[in-house]
């Protein structure tokens, strides 16, 4: 509100009205990626090598195989069923009378097709057996898991290949224990090879574990006589004049505890002169 004077001299009032742009309302909306339910034929697999000719799975609830789902937004439980003129798997959203079905795997194998939505949402979201007594295949991720596994057989057989030959024997040893002894270059060779493709994740573990190497030295010099064990186990001891090296830590593999001991200030020197011994 602002006065002006006019020419007889007195106030005018005059109103003025402030506009207001009003301003854009800013907000930050986190979206949030929902997997999209995917219509398509889907195939269930039990998880058990040995399958039956056929597997029938709970398929209501009951005392003795209960079957509930948590739901995460209202913080209930729900109980769920198979009934084949229903739309939905949880119980509170079927109406009137309900036809229970039966959910049975043939040779370990259940394939239901994209018509059947209710049985497919109980089996693949609802069900408390999922990813225990079975699970839905789904080839991409397969196929993703056989990459990875042949990726690292690959590199598994490389290794193999480009490794010396004690280190070659120490791998196999673990696998076929003293019988290496008896094996020539080429035998251990195979042995290893065939590890390396039907085992690559435990031959990679094994070569890159030194102890592994270590426990060979001293089962090699302990073999010639370079070394002696006690006969309780307890102590090691060189071989040509019976002085003790260590004592074995109690309730641990002698020849674990003699590889700990050559990565020690003493032992290193000891490690040294029977390398030289086995050569």
């Amino acid at each position: 509100m602002a006065t002006k004077q006019n020419k007889n001299n007195e106030l005018d009032i005059v109103e003025e009205t402030l506009t207001v742009e009003p301003t854009e309302k800013v907000t930050n909306k986190k979206e949030i990626n929902v997997p999209k339910w995917e219509m398509k034929d889907r195939t269930y697999i039990l998880t058990e090598s040995d399958s039956p000719l056929t597997f029938t799975l709970p398929s209501r609830h009951s005392s003795r195989y209960p079957l509930l789902w948590f739901d995460k937004e209202t913080g209930n439980q729900e109980e769920i069923r198979y009934a084949t003129n229903q739309q939905s798997a949880l119980v509170r959203d079927q109406k009137g009378q309900s036809t229970l079905g039966h959910i049975m795997f043939t040779d370990g194998i259940l394939i239901v097709p994209k018509e059947k939505q209710s049985l497919q949402k109980l089996l693949s979201i609802y069900h408390p057996s999922l990813n225990i007594k079975y699970t839905e295949f789904d080839a991409v991720v397969d196929a993703a898991d056989d990459l990875d596994y042949l990726e690292l057989e690959v590199d598994a057989m490389n290794i193999a290949f480009e490794m010396d030959i004690d280190v070659a024997e120490a791998i196999v040893r673990v696998e076929v224990g003293s019988r290496v002894n008896k094996m020539s270059s080429k035998e251990i060779r195979r042995d290893l090879l065939m590890l390396a493709r039907s085992n690559p994740q435990l031959f990679i573990e094994l070569a890159n574990d030194d102890n592994v190497q270590l426990r060979n030295v001293a089962i090699r010099a302990s073999e010639v006589g370079i070394i002696r064990l006690s006969q309780d186990q307890r102590t090691f001891h060189w071989g040509e004049n019976d002085r003790k090296l260590m004592t074995v830590p109690f309730d641990e593999n002698p020849y674990s505890a003699m590889a700990a001991f050559f990565k020690t200030d003493e032992g290193i020197a000891i490690f040294k002169s029977i390398e030289k011994k086995l050569k």
